[in-house]
């Protein structure tokens, strides 16, 4: 944080990734947008610049990490050193997907950490607070040394399955990685919790081997942090009926949605999909097959907290959901 004079300003900028979640934001907050222009040469470099003074003010940036990945961390990097030099008191960058989440381990040698990487370059850059929401694995928050609140949009998902009156059901963990995760969205839910066993051969392939739990005559939500491409998640489906589930939902809070991942998701045995908007979904899909609901005043509400030095953890009762 730059020691500069401040009256306490508040000041909310999108990115060009996600502007329809930073309207939201902006409308919960009772703000309206900052005003900036982005542009790029020809050869693709981008240009920013904020159409209003900045100085002294605690700003908020919103920018998720959809695709293209690497132009909209670098035109984040951008904007929080223009802001820097701009001298703006406290610059937070809200990051509902945290891009190369994945990348937060060596699993063989000679791999970068690139999690680690991209902590790293947002700090030089001159952020000084990140808001996130459901990171891959809550460890990488130990990669910055600025702080962090690390928000979970678990309870909205959890609340739409709720007013779905499900009597018999399970949660389902799409592997034991997940297990964390998928057991604190069954505690919500007060349903008991599955796992698959899945084996990943390559990146973006998986292979399911066995359930531990009961599954049989169930309603079953499998949860995860995201879905890419959609083919993992759908052999899981696919797995759970031959099991004899009655029904299975999807849940999960990023739609990355690469390649056909909507198609593949749309005509699958799945139930419904129910997803989170900390990403843009590009392309038309099914409503009715489909389903987003918003972290918006979720999102707001942090914002408003970090600005009035409040405890963020409030928002969840005190529960550890992260």
């Amino acid at each position: 944080m730059r020691d500069y004079p401040s009256n306490k300003r508040m000041m909310l900028f999108s990115g060009s990734s996600n502007p329809e979640l930073a309207g939201r934001i902006a409308k919960n907050l009772g703000i309206k947008l900052g005003k900036m222009r982005r542009t790029k040469f020809k050869n693709g470099e981008i240009y920013v610049r904020f159409d209003e003074s900045v100085r002294g003010a605690d700003v908020f940036i919103v920018q998720t990490c959809s695709n293209p990945v690497n132009d909209n961390i670098m035109e984040l990097l951008i904007m929080i050193d223009a802001l820097k030099r701009a001298s703006a008191r406290m610059i937070n960058a809200v990051i509902p997907h945290y891009g190369y989440a994945r990348q937060d381990k060596k699993s063989e040698g000679r791999e970068p950490i690139t999690a680690k990487l991209f902590a790293d370059i947002l700090s030089v850059a001159g952020m000084d607070r990140m808001i996130v929401a459901d990171l891959h694995s809550a460890p990488i928050q130990g990669f910055f040394d600025v702080p962090v609140d690390h928000i979970t949009a678990i309870p909205i998902i959890a609340n739409y399955f709720k007013k779905k009156k499900i009597e018999n059901g399970v949660v389902i963990s799409p592997d034991v990685g997940g297990v964390r995760r998928a057991s604190i969205f069954a505690r919500q839910l007060h349903f008991p919790l599955a796992i698959l066993d899945k084996r990943r051969p390559a990146p973006n392939m998986a292979k399911i081997d066995h359930i531990v739990g009961e599954v049989e005559g169930k309603e079953a939500i499998i949860f995860d942090d995201m879905i890419d491409t959609g083919g993992t998640i759908i052999e899981a489906v696919d797995t759970l009926l031959k099991f004899k589930v009655t029904k299975v939902y999807i849940g999960a809070t990023h739609a990355i949605f690469s390649g056909d991942a909507i198609k593949i998701l749309e005509e699958s045995a799945a139930d419904e999909i129910v997803v989170a908007d900390t990403l843009q979904i590009n392309g038309k899909y099914n409503p009715g097959k489909i389903k987003v609901v918003s972290i918006a005043a979720l999102l707001a509400k942090t914002i408003k907290k970090v600005y009035h030095c409040k405890s963020v953890s409030e928002l969840f009762k005190g529960e550890d959901l992260v």
